[in-house]
C-alpha cells in the first residue's frame, strides 16, 4: 500500500526548499565515476563480434537508456572497472553538438538478455556509490537537472564535461536512503508501465508485419491459387490480383514550408499539429515528438488525419536509413482539431479507400531501403522524386474480399498500438508531474 503525503514544514538550501529531514550532499561525497574505453574506429563493429559496448548513442537526450543501437568492442583496452550491468547508474560525458541535450545525461543500464555485462565507452562514465545513495534516486535526479549539469561542460561543436568540475560542485537533495528506495520505485513504475507497452507495440508491428509479408510477398495463402508474370513487379502474382502505380490508389503531396523560430511546443487557438522530419523514424515508424504551427494563408491542401501515413521525402546522408521511410500519424490525446499539418520535408500518402490504409504503410515499411535507393535524387542530401515515386513504384492489390479480410485483421493491431502511444504520453505527463514535487520532498512517500 502507498501513503503519500504533503510536506508542510522546509529548510531554505543551495539547490532551493527541501523537507527539514533531508541533507543537501556534493556529488563527490555519495559517487565516484570511472570513464570508459579509450578506443579505434577499427576496434568497434555492429555484428555482435566482440564485447557488448555502450556508447553515446544508448543515452536518450535529457536521460534515459536507449536499448538498441549497441556496438561491439574487439580491442583489448578493457578493464574490471569498466565494465558495467543491469541496473548500472552512467552518465554521458560527450554532446556532439552545442545543443547540450545529452551532455550530464544520467542513465540506467539495460542490456540484452544473452549478456552478463558489457563495457562503456570513454565518452561515458560509470558511477560507484560511496554514501548508500539509490541508483535510480540519483538517476531520476539527474535527468530533471541535466541541463544544470550540462553548465560543466567546455567546448564549441563538441562539448565535454569536466569531470572533476561536476562532482565538486554538482548538489544533490539527500533524502533517508530507506525514502531514496520509495521515491525511486513510485517513479519507476510509470517508467516501467511505458516499457511495457512500448514493447507490446514492437510484437504487435511484428504481427503485422509478418502477415504482410505472408500475404502479399510469399502467398502463402494462396500458393494453391493459380499464378501470372506481372512485368510490373518482375514475379509471378496471383491470377485477378491488380498491379497499380501508388499514385493511383493514394493522393500525395508535399507539405508547407516552414522557419523552426516559427515552431511552438504547445497549442493555441490559431496553431495546428505540425509533423515534421523529426517525426518519422529510420525504417518507419512515428515519435511523438509533437510541435505546432500557425499556418499561412494557404494551407488546405497540405492537412492530414489521424493515422494518415507521412513519407520522409529528405535525408542528409547517403545511406537511406530515413528517406521513404513511412510512420502512421496520431494526435496527442488532448489535441482538439480534425486535422494537422504536414511539413514541406515530408510527403503525405491519403488512401483512396479506407482498406489499403495499413498494406500502404506495411508495403512502404518492407520495402524502405528500395524506395530510399530507387526514388532520390540529390547529392549532399537526399531528396524524394515524387513524380517518379507515384509513377513507378507499384503497388500489389488483392481482389476487394482479400483485401477487406487483411485490413480487418491488422486495423486492431495498430488500434491497440495507438491506445498504447496515447497511454504512453499520459503515463510520462504524470510521471513528469510528479517528479520534481518526489525529488525535492513537496510530497512524500512514506509507505510502499
Amino acid at each position: 500500500m502507498i501513503k503519500f503525503k504533503w510536506e508542510t514544514e522546509f529548510k531554505e538550501t543551495e539547490i532551493g526548499e527541501i523537507p527539514r529531514d533531508w541533507e543537501v550532499r556534493r556529488l563527490k561525497e555519495i559517487v565516484r565515476f570511472i570513464k570508459g574505453i579509450s578506443y579505434k574506429s577499427s576496434e568497434i563493429n555492429s555484428e555482435e563480434m566482440g564485447q557488448l559496448f555502450i556508447t553515446l548513442n544508448n543515452f536518450l537526450r535529457g536521460g534515459g537508456f536507449k536499448n538498441e543501437e549497441f556496438k561491439y568492442y574487439t580491442g583489448n583496452k578493457a578493464k574490471e572497472e569498466q565494465r558495467v550491468k543491469k541496473g548500472d547508474l552512467i552518465i554521458a560525458l560527450t554532446d556532439m553538438t552545442s545543443e547540450a541535450k545529452v551532455v550530464g545525461a544520467p542513465a540506467i543500464v539495460s542490456i540484452p538478455n544473452n549478456y552478463d555485462y558489457g563495457f562503456i565507452s570513454l565518452d561515458c562514465a560509470k558511477a560507484i556509490s560511496l554514501n548508500r545513495i539509490s541508483n535510480q534516486y540519483l538517476c531520476f535526479y539527474l535527468s530533471i537537472s541535466q541541463e544544470e549539469s550540462a553548465t560543466f561542460a567546455n567546448g564549441v561543436n563538441v562539448l565535454h564535461l569536466n569531470l572533476d568540475h561536476f562532482v565538486e560542485h554538482k548538489l544533490i537533495p539527500y533524502p533517508p536512503p530507506p525514502e531514496q528506495s520509495r521515491i525511486a520505485t513510485v517513479l519507476s513504475w510509470f517508467d516501467d508501465l511505458i516499457e511495457n507497452k512500448k514493447r507490446q507495440n514492437e510484437i504487435l508491428e511484428k504481427v503485422a508485419m509478418a502477415i504482410f509479408k505472408s500475404w502479399f510477398v510469399d502467398f502463402e495463402l494462396f500458393k494453391d491459387e493459380e499464378f501470372v508474370y506481372s512485368e510490373e513487379l518482375g514475379k509471378e502474382i496471383p491470377k485477378g490480383w491488380e498491379v497499380k502505380p501508388i499514385g493511383e490508389v493514394a493522393r500525395i503531396f508535399d507539405g508547407i514550408g516552414y522557419s523552426s523560430d516559427s515552431l511552438t511546443d504547445s497549442e493555441d487557438e490559431q496553431g495546428f499539429l505540425f509533423v515534421t522530419l523529426n517525426n518519422v523514424l529510420e525504417g518507419g515508424g512515428f515519435k511523438p515528438d509533437f510541435k505546432y504551427l500557425r499556418p499561412p494563408s494557404k494551407y488546405k491542401n497540405k492537412t492530414i488525419r489521424e493515422l494518415d501515413i507521412v513519407l520522409a521525402n529528405k535525408e542528409q546522408t547517403k545511406k537511406g536509413i530515413l528517406l521513404g521511410s513511412p510512420a502512421l500519424v496520431f494526435y496527442p490525446p488532448d489535441y482538439q482539431k480534425e486535422y494537422a499539418l504536414i511539413s514541406c520535408n515530408n510527403t503525405a500518402i491519403i488512401p483512396i479507400q479506407e482498406e489499403l490504409r495499413y498494406l500502404l504503410y506495411l508495403k512502404i515499411k518492407f520495402n524502405q531501403p528500395e524506395i530510399a535507393q530507387n526514388y532520390h535524387g540529390g547529392t549532399s542530401i537526399w531528396y524524394l522524386h515524387q513524380k517518379q515515386f507515384a509513377e513507378q513504384y507499384f503497388m500489389l492489390i488483392p481482389p476487394q474480399p482479400i483485401l477487406q479480410h487483411f485490413h480487418s485483421l491488422v486495423e486492431p493491431l495498430f488500434q491497440k498500438i495507438i491506445l498504447n502511444q496515447k497511454q504512453i504520453m499520459v503515463l510520462r505527463k504524470i510521471r513528469d508531474a510528479l517528479l520534481p514535487k518526489l525529488i525535492f520532498g513537496k510530497l512524500r512517500v512514506e509507505v510502499i
